[in-house]
């Protein structure tokens, strides 16, 4: 499973760089292409998790103007 992560910048809000280094904080790993980020689960993880995981995201980049879009997919797909 992985989770992708798009992320929209405000001028007024923090700096690209602060918002990556949170979230390599958190296990994301930047990407190119549709999604700026991706964090690989290790197996097939429950809805619960997935909504644990986007509470941390959603704590980690509040504050700092953004607003993000995660997508949880099944890799072997």
């Amino acid at each position: 499973m992985k989770t992708y992560l798009l992320v929209w910048f405000n001028s007024e809000g923090a700096s690209p760089s602060e918002v990556n280094r949170r979230l390599l904080s958190l296990g994301f790993k930047p990407i190119q292409g549709y999604y700026d980020y991706v964090y690989e689960w290790g197996n097939n993880v429950h809805v619960e998790e997935i909504l644990q995981f986007g509470d941390k995201v959603h704590l980690s980049l509040n504050g700092l103007g953004v607003i993000f879009k995660i997508e949880t997919i099944d890799g072997k797909k």
